[in-house]
């Protein structure tokens, strides 16, 4: 016969219900079923149902067990517990004991969903009151009424998961924190980037000052125009002329890359995560000395506190420390400390272009000088022919590398960049608004804080 697809009651849930007075034992003694068998059966026709198997099954009727869960609830439980392989007692002892042996942490995680709700123990209660046998209640029930017997079920669960996953949780977070210091350290005591720092700030000042005045600081999103703004004949960007200063005026600025440590990592790091995350091991610690003290016989938990009470000290000091030496005060770590690694990248770049150019110009220059006594020196004749091939060689091969981008110079058409950088050698910029110098002096141990994106 096809199943007839109804949602039907338990034996718990029809008390108090019409159906407690039908009888359809009765009905199925009174009717011809076969001809309903013939009219409904399946194409797929199997062994012929044997009807009075039926009756006598349905006049049967075994008592059900009793529930006190929620039917889905209880099937959640039920598979639950196949998870766990272990016994009603074996679960609930390990759970007494603290046993991180017994009991591993995703079943813990999935058997913290199904602590007693009120209304369960109140059914429970009830339940014993009226003396009735355990037997009578369903595996999931019985596992439930001894559940609810461990003293302070919650904070022995949460205590153990806490155990079971500080010790990863510590690991992910320690490293973390140390790129944030070691990156925001190296960037504050850079006396070098903090130099470059200074000839933006000037070259930013000078080329601003007609129009929108003197500035304090910049904003270090400021550093990714450098790339963008191009001398007049669009040959050289801003940073390739501040490279070359540096390069020309101050050499012992190369290479202040060098003195910048764990950019890349911190930068992958949610700073606001981890202190969060620092904060939820730190009640975890909290909530288990507490346990403690309510037993103090626990050896899983002395031992526990014994070996990572300082652990846990180090990473609150820590997410100290990278919250004060933190210097983006407005930017996440992801956002701040990739724009001085692109700055970084940029100006390396714009150091191999300029050394590229010096050698094209050499190259250039010592083809065009040649050697003017060559035609009447016939015995070095073929020597100097050799060494001109040799250096027309080396600049083909040089201009095929630069096919890709046009070629770059010094000077413009009318020397823009050239004539700002020989003005500001020959009449350093002064403000001319004296009141400014006063509130820069008040703003010099601030200079930072009117730039939010670092603390240098």
């Amino acid at each position: 016969m096809p199943v007839f697809n109804w949602v039907a009651l338990k034996p718990s849930q029809i008390d108090g219900t019409v159906f407690t007075e039908l009888n359809d034992e009765k009905v199925l003694q009174e009717l011809d079923m076969s001809d309903f068998e013939e009219q409904f059966k399946t194409k797929a026709q199997g062994p012929a149902l044997d009807i009075s198997a039926l009756k006598a099954k349905a006049t049967q009727k075994a008592p059900s067990k009793v529930t006190l869960m929620e039917s889905n609830r209880a099937k959640n439980l039920a598979i639950t517990l196949r998870k766990g392989g272990r016994s009603v007692q074996d679960i609930c002892t390990a759970i007494e004991t603290y046993d991180q042996q017994a009991l591993s942490l995703d079943f813990l995680e999935l058997l913290l969903r199904f602590l007693p709700t009120e209304y369960e123990r109140s059914l429970i209660g009830k339940f014993e009151r009226e003396q009735q046998p355990p037997e009578e209640l369903s595996d999931e029930d019985q596992f439930m009424m001894r559940f609810s017997k461990i003293p302070r079920l919650a904070e022995r669960m949460n205590v153990m998961i806490f155990l079971g996953s500080f010790g990863d949780t510590a690991q992910l977070l320690m490293p973390q924190l140390n790129a944030i210091i070691a990156a925001s350290m190296s960037l504050k005591s850079s006396s070098k980037l903090r130099h470059i720092l200074e000839i933006v700030l000037a070259f930013g000042n000078y080329m601003n000052s007609s129009k929108r005045g003197a500035a304090y600081g910049f904003r270090l999103q400021s550093l990714d125009a450098l790339l963008e703004m191009k001398s007049t004949d669009r040959k050289q960007t801003l940073l390739h002329y501040l490279v070359r200063v540096i390069m020309e005026k101050y050499p012992e600025l190369t290479g202040f890359h060098t003195e910048l440590h764990f950019l890349d990592k911190a930068g992958t790091v949610s700073l606001d995560g981890v202190l969060q995350d620092v904060r939820s091991l730190q009640q975890g610690m909290e909530l288990t000395r507490r346990e403690f003290m309510r037993q103090d016989d626990s050896p899983v938990l002395k031992d526990f506190l014994k070996v990572n009470s300082e652990v846990m000290e180090k990473l609150q000091a820590d997410s100290k420390t990278a919250k004060v030496e933190d210097p983006a005060r407005d930017s996440p770590p992801t956002t701040f400390f990739p724009m001085f690694m692109r700055f970084i990248k940029a100006y390396k770049k714009a150091e191999q272009d300029i050394e590229l150019w010096k050698k094209q110009e050499a190259a250039a220059k010592e083809a065009e000088s040649g050697s003017p006594g060559s035609e009447q020196q016939p015995e070095v004749k073929l020597p100097v022919q050799k060494a001109r091939r040799q250096q027309m060689d080396m600049i083909a091969e040089l201009k095929k590398r630069q096919m890709v981008k046009e070629p770059l110079i010094y000077e413009g058409k009318d020397g823009a960049i050239e004539d700002i950088i020989s003005d500001l050698r020959n009449n350093p910029y002064r403000r001319g608004d004296k009141a400014r110098g006063s509130a820069k002096k008040r703003a010099a141990g601030q200079s930072l804080q009117a730039t939010p994106d670092i603390a240098l």
